[in-house]
This record gives structure tokens, C-alpha cells and sequence, in this order.
């Protein structure tokens, strides 16, 4: 079998597309989930990433592995929980909004008030949950 040339302006992003575009047209996900329905039943909880700022190379280089060990354990006959998510609340949340308004103390959160800095942090998270998705 002779060796298919391929071009040397390859456009990735257009590749991908075409990819997710064939499995969802095709239903692959479903078909691969109905073909190993009533298997051995194997699950892998993914740690969210904090949906605090942009996604970092490390959080993308994490989650494509835990995605290749998901795949391989689908295609080898285990019927997957699939589950993940975003840490959509906490500290690190709050300190990055603190710093966004200059804050310096807990005080300045309640003379602020409560509850506008609580949407603050919503706004956030929701701001880079959508960046990262």
C-alpha cells in the first residue's frame, strides 16, 4: 500500500470540526454507550478545574488523558459513568474577584455588600465556564 501524500497546509481547527460534525451526525457517542450497555460498569471521577479564569495547557493536557483512558476503557467493553464539572464556588473564586476590586480585607467584601459580590463571583464563573467549554 503506498504511503497517501498529505498536504502541508494542514488546518487542524477545520479537521477537528469535520471530526465532531461526523460523530454527531452518526450518533457515534450514543451508539458506542447502547453497544456496552449491561457490561462491567467502570466509572473515573475527573477533579473539576475551578472555573475561576482561562484554562490553562496543563488543565487541557490533564483532561485529554483522562479522555484517551475514558475512550479505552469504552472501546474495551466497560459500560462508562460519565461525569465531570467545573468547581463553580469558593475561595479562589472570591480572592480573584477581591483582587479584581481591589480589596484588601473581608470588610471591604461587606461594605461592598454581600450579596453583589456573591453575583460578582456568579458572573465569573459563568464567564469562564463558557470560555472553557
Amino acid at each position: 500500500m503506498a504511503i497517501k501524500k498529505i498536504k502541508s497546509n494542514v488546518d487542524f481547527i477545520s479537521q477537528e470540526h469535520e471530526v465532531l460534525d461526523f460523530w454527531e451526525d452518526q450518533n457515534i457517542f450514543d451508539k458506542r454507550r447502547k453497544l456496552n450497555k449491561g457490561k462491567p460498569k467502570w466509572s473515573f471521577i475527573d477533579g473539576p478545574i475551578t472555573a475561576n479564569n482561562p484554562m490553562g495547557v496543563h488543565h487541557a493536557w490533564g483532561r485529554t488523558l483522562k479522555d484517551i483512558y475514558n475512550r479505552y476503557r469504552s472501546m474495551s467493553g466497560f459500560e462508562l459513568r460519565y461525569q465531570n464539572g467545573f468547581d463553580c464556588q469558593g475561595l479562589w473564586v472570591e480572592i480573584e474577584v477581591e483582587k479584581e476590586l481591589g480589596f484588601k480585607s473581608k470588610k471591604d467584601v461587606e461594605d461592598f455588600g454581600i450579596e453583589k459580590f456573591v453575583n460578582l463571583c456568579k458572573e465569573r464563573v459563568l464567564k469562564y465556564s463558557k470560555i472553557q467549554t
